[in-house]
């Protein structure tokens, strides 16, 4: 059996402005995983015209991909130690895609929770981009035989299908292994950032409300201003972690600075202990503040130069095709593509 060397593939798309949970539960961890084994960092256009509420107006999405190109630089990502590419610019996450599409079952499709979850009542309205998406979910990845996928709770299930297709693919075209199953990363400490107004929601860039939030654009006094109006209780910090079940609201906030911090939950509750959340939110919008204001300004200084960007973007995809057009040749041969 064949070993595939470690490669890392993630991506996120440009819709909207990336926000804390963005960062705590995915930029932080791709730039630490860049010095453990090759990475992959993918801005993902293409998914985001999938949605009717995705962008309409092509200057609209040329500077959402810049903006987050940005955002992964300004946190650390390097384009000397990663590739950093858009996806739309590597033409073989699409055909890939529609080969999986022909080997992948209407009924994993159907059990994607996520198209229910966008879709509501309307489903019938939806794109069959949207419906169909995770399976280019999955050709992002088995592309370029990525091994491991960084991916929050809610993302599990697409990474079942990629190993699901993966699997399909090589017993149907009898291949044993020619694409890898790959396994997720899962992170530490905040990794499920939650809402500044409801504990129980995952921060989301959708959210209408922009107090819900700290967006990676934030200045200091914005930042300071929504951590102090954040949604808290009355009680004061507990003397163990046991004391934070039930106070969604607390228990988040806790778990954003043990995140900031790089340290254990448990060892921020033994120094704040007791101590009520007026206090507590202060020390917080310090380290936060501290922590994202430096983010924000490389942010402006990169889109100062859209032109750099593009060039950042362009070696990173000629870098991508690399990898990508050898193992799509080898598909097209399997499937019996003639060339």
């Amino acid at each position: 059996m064949t070993t595939h060397p470690q490669l890392v593939l993630s991506g996120m798309q440009p819709t909207n402005v990336l926000h804390l949970g963005n960062y705590l539960g995915a930029l932080k961890n791709w730039v630490k995983l860049q010095d453990e084994m090759p990475c992959l960092y993918c801005v993902v256009d293409m998914h985001a015209i999938t949605q009717d509420t995705g962008y309409r107006h092509p200057k609209e999405l040329a500077a959402a991909t810049r903006e987050v190109t940005a955002a992964y630089i300004a946190s650390g990502v390097d384009p000397k130690k990663s590739v950093l590419f858009n996806q739309s610019r590597v033409p073989e996450h699409a055909e890939l895609a529609w080969i999986f599409n022909c080997v992948a079952r209407l009924g994993w499709l159907g059990r994607m929770t996520q198209f229910k979850e966008k879709t509501g009542k309307h489903k019938e309205r939806a794109s069959v981009g949207l419906y169909t998406y995770p399976v280019l979910q999955v050709a992002d990845i088995l592309v370029y035989k990525a091994t491991h996928v960084p991916v929050g709770e809610d993302q599990r299930q697409h990474l079942e299908l990629s190993r699901d297709i993966a699997q399909k693919f090589n017993s149907d075209y009898d291949t044993p292994d020619f694409f890898p199953l790959p396994e997720p990363v899962i992170m530490g400490a905040g990794t499920r950032v939650m809402s500044l107004r409801d504990g129980t929601k995952k921060m989301s860039k959708s959210d209408e409300s922009d107090y819900s939030r700290i967006n990676l654009t934030d200045d200091a006094d914005t930042i300071s201003q929504k951590i102090r109006k954040a949604r808290t209780d009355p009680n004061p910090l507990p003397d163990f972690e046991k004391g934070l079940e039930g106070r969604a609201e607390a228990e988040n906030l806790v778990n954003i600075y043990a995140a900031l911090l790089g340290k254990p939950k448990s060892e921020v509750i033994a120094a704040f202990a007791g101590k009520q959340f007026s206090e507590f939110k202060n020390a917080l919008a310090d380290l936060a503040v501290t922590t994202l204001t430096p983010i924000a300004a490389e942010m402006r200084r990169l889109l100062a130069d859209p032109a750099e960007i593009d060039l950042i973007l362009q070696a990173g995809a000629e870098k991508a095709r690399g990898i990508a057009g050898p193992i799509m040749a080898d598909v097209k041969r399997i499937v019996g593509f003639v060339a």
